[in-house]
C-alpha cells in the first residue's frame, strides 16, 4: 500500500481512489435513471446514513427536493435520519438499531427506493433498515466502503468504495451522490417515467450550505 505524506497527501489518496472509482460509473448511471423512472411515477426515496454519512444522504435527497444544476419539479425524498424528534423517540422506546427501520416501514411503499450510506457497511441501524425496506418491497441500494460488508449483502444492489481512509470514502461518497444527479436529470429530459418536463433557461450550481 503506498504510504502518503500528511496534509498534501490527501489529494494522493483521493487520486488513487478516484482513478479505481471511475469503473463504478455505470452503477451511478443505472441507479440515477431507475431513481427517476421510481420518482416520477410518484414513487419515493428514502435515505439514512450515520455522521457523515448522513451528511451525505441528505445531500442526496437535498439535490432532488430542490435542484441538482437546471431548474426542474421537485420530487419525494427524505433523510430519515433529519427528523430529530422520531429518531430520538424511536431509540428511547425501540432501541437504538431501530431508529431507521422502524421509519422505513412508515414511509416506505413497495417500489420506492432506500438508499442507505455507510462507510464501513456494518452499521446495526442500516442493517435492520435493509432489512425491513427488502421486507415491505423497497429496493435497497448501498453505498459503502471496502468490499465485503454485511450491508452490501444486506441490499439488492450495492456501490463499494475501496479506499484507504473513512474521509476518502466519503468524499467518493460525495463524488457518487452528484453522479446519481447527473444521470436522474439526464433520464428527466428523456422524459422517465412521462414527467420528465424541467424549467429552462435557470441554472444553479446544485445544493449549498
Amino acid at each position: 500500500m503506498t504510504v502518503h505524506p500528511p496534509v498534501v497527501g490527501h489529494c494522493d489518496e483521493l487520486q488513487d481512489a478516484l482513478a479505481a472509482f471511475r469503473a463504478s460509473a455505470h452503477i451511478t448511471q443505472r441507479w440515477g435513471e431507475q431513481l427517476a423512472a421510481v420518482l416520477s411515477g410518484g414513487g419515493r426515496l428514502l435515505a439514512a446514513g450515520n455522521g457523515g454519512s448522513a451528511a451525505q444522504a441528505q445531500h442526496l435527497t437535498a439535490e432532488l427536493v430542490g435542484r441538482y444544476r437546471d431548474d426542474r419539479p421537485p420530487f419525494s425524498a427524505i433523510a430519515l435520519h433529519a427528523d430529530t424528534s422520531s429518531t430520538t423517540a424511536i431509540a428511547n422506546d425501540y432501541g437504538v438499531d431501530e431508529v431507521f427501520a422502524r421509519q422505513v416501514r412508515a414511509h416506505g411503499r413497495e417500489g420506492d427506493v432506500l438508499m442507505l450510506l455507510s462507510t464501513s457497511g456494518a452499521s446495526a441501524n442500516l442493517l435492520s433498515a435493509a432489512d425491513a425496506g427488502r421486507a415491505a418491497g423497497l429496493r435497497v441500494w448501498a453505498l459503502t466502503g471496502c468490499e465485503p460488508n454485511p450491508l452490501m449483502a444486506g441490499s439488492d444492489e450495492s456501490l463499494c468504495v475501496e479506499a484507504a481512509t473513512t474521509a476518502t470514502v466519503q468524499e467518493l461518497h460525495l463524488v457518487a451522490v452528484h453522479m446519481i444527479c447527473a444521470a436522474f436529470d439526464a433520464a428527466l429530459d428523456q422524459g422517465a417515467g412521462g414527467r420528465g418536463t424541467r424549467a429552462r433557461g435557470a441554472r444553479g450550481g446544485g445544493t449549498h450550505a
